[in-house]
């Protein structure tokens, strides 16, 4: 596990509660050093102050982003919806906003793990209208082209080709991304369709695979565009 926290009583305090969870975790205190970090050890997972010195936490979360998907817990003290929002929009997971509960921290943490943990050899690969999802080597192709995903975009595309043309609304795909329904993050949901749209769709304003129905929710056509 990768800290990147600036407050030194922050820091000791997440370093205690992952080793108590049996983690190893190393402690860094600004952007660049998480960067290092990262590119050279592959954590399991980031928990990442957004206000570090140097480079700011959205800036490592887009570095991240670019050189592969390694999973991002944001933590900050700004809570703003636009906050969290403009958080996702990088790529992070989840989003924590401070003073948190430890035991909160821990069990998102958990629920990032577990989604991003590779599942059983035996899980087929999907396709639907171009789209191909292999969950056992967690890969998407659209068309044959490689599409990079975090691991939120990851479970919703995942969810979705299980059940192509089936209406999903925000809470059940909260559900898939975050384990948990709390309504006042929802929004999230919309800021991960969006970013997949940039991925899988020619026109991410006019899109023809990942579709919106007006007052349900979001659906995967099945059709070949």
């Amino acid at each position: 596990m990768l800290v990147a926290e600036d407050d030194p009583m922050q820091a000791e305090l997440i370093r205690r509660l992952l080793l108590r969870e049996g983690h190893t975790p190393v402690v860094v205190a600004d952007g660049r050093a998480a960067i290092d970090e990262a590119a050279s050890r592959r954590p399991d997972l980031v928990v990442l102050d957004l206000m570090l010195p140097g480079i700011d936490g959205l800036g490592v979360c887009r570095v991240l982003r670019q050189n592969g998907d390694i999973p991002v817990l944001m933590l900050t003290a700004r809570s703003t919806e636009d906050d969290v929002l403009l958080g996702l929009e990088t790529g992070a997971d989840d989003y924590m906003t401070k003073p948190y509960s430890p035991r909160e921290l821990l069990a998102r943490i958990r629920t990032v793990l577990r989604r991003t943990q590779r599942p059983a050899a035996d899980s087929p690969v999907l396709h639907v209208g171009g789209i191909t999802v292999d969950p056992e080597r967690h890969e998407v192709t659209c068309d044959g082209v490689p599409v990079p995903c975090t691991p939120g975009e990851f479970a919703i595309l995942h969810a979705m080709t299980e059940a192509p043309d089936r209406v999903f609304s925000r809470r059940q795909l909260l559900q898939h991304t975050r384990g948990h329904d709390r309504a006042s993050t929802e929004r999230a949901i919309d800021v991960h369709i969006m970013n997949l749209r940039k991925k899988i769709e020619d026109d991410p304003r006019r899109p023809v695979r990942l579709l919106t129905v007006f007052g349900v929710g979001y659906k995967l056509s099945g059709q070949q565009p």
